[in-house]
């Protein structure tokens, strides 16, 4: 009897052994849509990213789109939230991320919503939004257009959710994603200003090929948009800190 049971132990310590050397693997955070499966055209993708940058300017959530060929042998709710807590999505005192995931391989689709979204983006909302705005045309072959509608709904319910921003800290129309305005200068871009004026009172009182050189390098720093405004969309998008506990909804076709 003695013997069974340690034959037992051994045999279910190997299997979890074997459990925990099959570790999942993650596509790097490139950005706010990571196409692995290539599901989105070039087009796609960019207004895709526009409106996701728009959302967070407006909001603070964050919403990231990914496409992938495999769900490497677990449930696409298991990778759903391991995703989401490697990436980081949403600001991290408010948990306020957002992933739509499309295996395409195992044709499953899921919304995974962060801790402090799920009183927004409920499994009910989000069932709904997968079942009227998204499968329909993942049926018809149309996985971009299924996308689109299906990011368009979470935008939708997201920012009509008036509370994901406290009073008084909101962006407005033209802010990015931190609440600063687009274009607002910032302490790099009023440091190079300044350095530009006392270059500019130098540069006319001595003169020189040496002045009109720095001059160039300024102008350009300046017009390639490196004195310090906002760049929505750039490849330095990260997540925010934010977590995930499996809320959320998915669905398959």
């Amino acid at each position: 009897m003695a013997r069974h049971a340690i034959l037992a132990f051994v045999a279910w310590l190997c299997l979890t052994c074997v459990g925990a050397a099959q570790t999942l693997t993650f596509p790097a955070l490139t950005g706010r849509v990571v196409d692995t499966a290539g599901l989105l055209s070039a087009p796609d993708r960019a207004a895709l990213t526009a409106s996701l940058a728009d959302l967070e300017a407006r909001t603070t959530d964050q919403l990231v789109v990914v496409t992938l060929k495999s769900l490497q042998g677990t449930s696409i709710e298991d990778y759903g939230y391991q995703l989401g807590r490697k990436w980081g999505i949403g600001q991290k005192d408010k948990d306020s991320g957002v992933l739509l995931i499309v295996a395409a391989g195992e044709r499953h689709v899921r919304i995974e919503v962060g801790y402090g979204l799920e009183g927004t983006l409920t499994d009910a909302a989000t069932k709904i939004i997968i079942e009227n705005a998204i499968l329909p045309s993942f049926k018809s072959g149309d996985y971009a257009g299924g996308i689109r509608s299906g990011a368009a709904q979470i935008i939708g319910v997201l920012e009509a959710d008036e509370t994901s921003v406290p009073a008084g800290t909101a962006p407005n129309a033209t802010g990015d994603a931190h609440g600063a305005e687009t274009g607002k200068l910032t302490w790099p871009g009023i440091a190079l200003g300044v350095f530009g004026v006392g270059l500019l009172i130098f540069c006319a009182i001595h003169g020189g090929g040496a002045c009109r050189a720095l001059m160039q390098i300024l102008f350009l720093l300046m017009f390639s948009g490196r004195g310090g405004s906002s760049r929505e969309g750039s490849s330095s998008f990260s997540g925010g800190g934010g977590s995930f506990g499996g809320g959320g909804s998915s669905g398959s076709w």
